[in-house]
């Protein structure tokens, strides 16, 4: 199950958190992944991990925010590798704050990004899928592109247009041989997050308050996201598009 033999994929972010953990995944399982990210020295290790764990990747530089470059590494993986089968845009950046101390800048570089990134990079690759139909798109949003979360005005605007774009791709498409899907993580226990813990005055207590928004009272791992993605990306889940997956711990159970 879950075979990825002779598959190419696309990582997007996936020098850490999530991403890194879906490049282990699908290289995991036997495909040739891509390790795209803007940290190179990160990135570079993450490749540099699956290949010495067996499996084969390579790294990739890129600013997903910049459509010269995601048509320009586009075009690179299409000259290296004839095609890509999978492409998991997973990259993507975060805002705290209510509409009245979010600016405009404020989602404007939020969407650059997390919406804008995620449809140029998808544009960039999906016309060859077309011609092969044969392709794989899986888009990372979040339970905030789902349901509303507090403090986070701009960051779910971006992420349910992720959802919308998602179930306007799988329509568009499902016919060309093409499968588009999103996954919608809760919290996840990542270095970000852990990172932003170490600012708050009493860490552990926002840990805590950050585990219980879950109904089952922890946050995710990324793994767990990563299992999610695999199975969404494989031949397994030939009759699944359009969805969106809500990997949340049961914080929307109740919504």
């Amino acid at each position: 199950m879950f075979d990825l033999s002779g598959k190419t994929a696309f990582v997007t972010g996936a020098a850490s958190g999530i991403g890194e953990a879906i490049a282990h995944a699908l290289a995991g399982a036997g495909a040739y992944v891509f390790v795209a990210d803007l940290n190179a020295e990160l990135g570079e290790r993450v490749a540099a991990k699956i290949n010495s764990d067996g499996g084969n990747a390579e790294f990739a530089l890129l600013d997903i925010a910049d459509q010269a470059e995601c048509t320009s590494v586009a075009g690179r993986i299409h000259a290296e590798r004839a095609h890509l089968d999978i492409l998991v845009n997973n990259a993507g950046i975060g805002h705290v704050g209510t509409i009245l101390n979010t600016e405009t800048e404020d989602l404007e570089r939020l969407f650059r990004v997390n919406v804008l990134g995620t449809f140029g990079l998808t544009k960039a690759f999906i016309a060859p899928m077309i011609d092969r139909r044969y392709g794989v798109i899986v888009n990372v949003a979040s339970i905030g592109g789902v349901i509303g979360i507090r403090e986070r005005i701009a960051y779910c605007t971006t992420k349910f247009a992720v959802v919308g774009f998602t179930k306007s791709l799988a329509l568009d498409h499902a016919k060309d041989g093409i499968r588009a899907n999103a996954v919608c993580p809760g919290r996840v226990e990542t270095p970000f997050v852990r990172s932003r813990l170490a600012e708050y005055p009493d860490p552990e207590k926002a840990y805590r308050e950050m585990s219980d928004t879950q109904a089952i009272g922890r946050m995710g791992k990324p793994e767990e996201i990563a299992a999610a993605v695999l199975y969404l990306a494989s031949d397994e889940a030939a009759f699944i598009t359009g969805t969106a997956l809500e990997i949340d711990g049961g914080w929307s159970a109740g919504k």
